[in-house]
């Protein structure tokens, strides 16, 4: 007896998508992933300029392609008539739409949420900005270095006396604008599946920085104020708890908060002597870190991870990331993939009776014909929208 394959987990949910570069792009990408339908809309210019953004991997860049890929591309001219009434109809077909324009910006083009919802009553509507919808900075730019200086997350990162350290990932854009937006439109899809209404999702990536920012929230409460930079437990403050250079440069990450690995690191670095200082700070914490620099400095990074790759305390290589896409853990987890002849990341989660599969990032435009074949336009009338440059 054969047995019909499981649908995907987000099969039957259409997602239109107006966002572009680095947030929302990656955010529907999720849910693509999972088998939701996402229709990327693009203007009929320059569309996402994502598109030429960076090193290029043929027509489109590499980071084009490894954000959008499981979509389709219609190109629409929301500027004309022709192209507003299309776009209506679309969105009385979709479960969600996600934008990331500048708050208010939807709204003068009249298709802000009142009047969408009034439209498609279920229809789950999410906004990604900076800052949010509301409040004093609600209309002014900024980017991920933005959001993280005003949620005191920039602050925290970097070391001991050192200025802020920039990272290469983006918390604001990706904790924020990715992860949370697409958290927010499956909440809001499962309650319009049971209510029937659907709601405006209004996503602030400072606001998302800010609110995984709870270690240093920890501190506030406690003490009133957060710690220096570098001087907490989980940012360089203790012995047990940091990155030490290696003799050829290279870093190793040592995490052996519980007391029972920081004793077997002790043993394995034959050195007892240091065990009392698991936790300090101050003159003796300071001392002790510099007995583990002094330590690691002695050998290469491939000496110790070959040392410690049987001792089971938290002490692991720091790897770049060229050497992350072939280590055996990520291979083991097909984390990398193959997609349009370009290697990228693999969905993160994985789920029983779901099996990744994926299409390149479609170019501009398409897949223009079939969706609007699909709403009843006929060919005749597609060809002449085609003429008239709305699509």
């Amino acid at each position: 007896m054969t047995q019909t394959a499981r649908p995907k987990p987000l099969a039957g949910i259409r997602i239109l998508d107006l966002t572009r570069l680095l947030p929302g792009p990656l955010a529907t990408q999720h849910l693509a992933d999972y088998g939701a339908e996402v229709i990327k809309l693009e203007d009929t210019g320059a569309g996402d300029y994502a598109r030429s953004m960076g090193a290029m991997a043929g027509d489109t860049s590499y980071f084009y392609q490894i954000v959008n890929r499981n979509k389709q591309s219609l190109r629409l001219d929301l500027k004309t008539a022709a192209g507003r009434a299309l776009f209506l109809r679309l969105v009385e077909t979709a479960d969600a739409l996600v934008e990331g324009f500048r708050p208010g910006v939807m709204d003068k083009l009249g298709f802000g949420y009142e009047a969408l919802a009034a439209i498609n009553p279920r229809l789950v509507y999410c906004s990604i900005s900076g800052y949010g919808q509301t409040g004093p900075y609600a209309q002014r730019a900024g980017h991920d270095i933005n959001y993280i200086g005003y949620a005191g997350v920039l602050d925290q990162i970097g070391g001991a006396g050192c200025a802020p350290a920039i990272p290469n990932l983006q918390i604001g854009d990706l904790l924020g604008g990715t992860m949370s937006a697409a958290m927010g439109v499956l909440v809001a899809l499962i309650d319009a599946r049971g209510s029937g209404l659907g709601r405006h999702v209004d996503v602030a990536m400072t606001d998302a920085a800010l609110a995984h920012a709870i270690f240093p929230l920890v501190e506030v409460l406690a003490h009133g104020q957060v710690r220096p930079r570098g001087e907490d437990l989980l940012t360089g403050g203790v012995p047990c708890y940091g990155v030490y250079e290696t003799a050829d440069g290279g870093h190793m990450a040592v995490g052996a908060l519980e007391e029972k690995f920081w004793q077997l690191l002790c043993d394995t670095l034959e050195r007892p002597d240091l065990k009392p200082a698991h936790l300090a700070t101050g003159e003796v914490g300071a001392r002790a870190r510099a007995e583990l620099q002094a330590i690691f400095r002695g050998r290469s990074r491939a000496e110790w991870a070959r040392l410690f790759e049987t001792v089971d305390c938290c002490v692991t290589p720091v790897l770049r990331l060229e050497e992350s896409l072939d280590d055996p853990q990520v291979r083991a987890r097909g984390m990398v993939v193959e997609v349009g002849g370009i290697r990228q990341f693999a969905p993160p989660l994985r789920m029983s009776g779901f099996a990744f599969a994926a299409t390149a990032a479609p170019a501009a435009g398409a897949d223009s014909e079939a969706i609007l074949a699909g709403l009843g336009v006929s060919p005749d009338e597609i060809a002449r929208l085609r003429e008239d440059g709305v699509i």
